[in-house]
């Protein structure tokens, strides 16, 4: 099918194409303010103070402190970190809300993003986790202390969902349905439309044509 005919095709069938994009992102829409919650992302940042020896840093080289860092997200991530975390605020686990760690590269400083649907508790998951990964961290000897630079604080505005996006991603959705179903009901569709379209089909000239008239007359 060449471009211009499937530009053809679709506008013919336009109020299939303008209305299904709309219809489906009017229903994400809906659905996203009505069914997905706020979720709130409270961040805090730690520095990691290494274990000495001698007066002199184990970890001395950039390629060390980017271990050691990596050895310390591997811990806030760990049942230990976070069921220390969630005995000291009195809940049974931490699956409600959404952990993620990042360290930038050849730094002892860690960034601890805590995510979840209540502002302020999501706040005290993120300092909990990062009073508990001090202790754990000591206890296994991975770092002499790791100290708080940034404290969580409650976030003022949500995080999420990106309502936005989904209901973009949704219009973009009902624009590719629209088109893909126009061209395969096209494709589909064997019945001969006009004399030209049968002259193309058969091969020979139409001879004769029988008019349409009103009221079978």
């Amino acid at each position: 099918m060449a471009l211009l005919e499937l530009f053809q095709l679709l506008k013919k069938h336009l109020k299939l194409v303008i209305t299904l994009p709309v219809v489906c992102a009017i229903v994400m829409g809906i659905a996203s303010f009505a069914m997905m919650d706020n979720t709130y992302t409270a961040t805090t940042s730690m520095y990691i103070l290494a274990k000495t020896d001698g007066g002199q840093m184990s970890y001395n080289d950039l390629s060390a402190s980017q271990m050691l860092s990596n050895d310390i997200a591997t811990l806030l991530d760990s049942d230990s970190v976070k069921s220390g975390a969630a005995k000291d605020l009195g809940l049974s686990d931490l699956d409600d809300y959404k952990i993620a760690v990042s360290s930038e590269t050849a730094t002892r400083v860690i960034t601890l993003s805590v995510t979840g649907t209540d502002a302020k508790e999501t706040a005290k998951v993120a300092r909990a986790m990062a009073n508990s990964v001090s202790t754990v961290a000591q206890n296994v000897g991975a770092a002499q202390s790791i100290n708080v630079v940034d404290e969580a604080k409650t976030p003022e505005s949500p995080s999420g969902p990106k309502r936005l996006l989904y209901v973009a991603v949704a219009f973009l959705a009902g624009v590719f349905i629209a088109i893909a179903y126009v061209v395969l009901a096209d494709i589909l569709n064997m019945r001969i439309c006009g004399a030209e379209e049968a002259e193309e089909l058969l091969g020979i000239p139409v001879v004769g044509r029988i008019p349409a008239m009103k009221g079978g007359k």
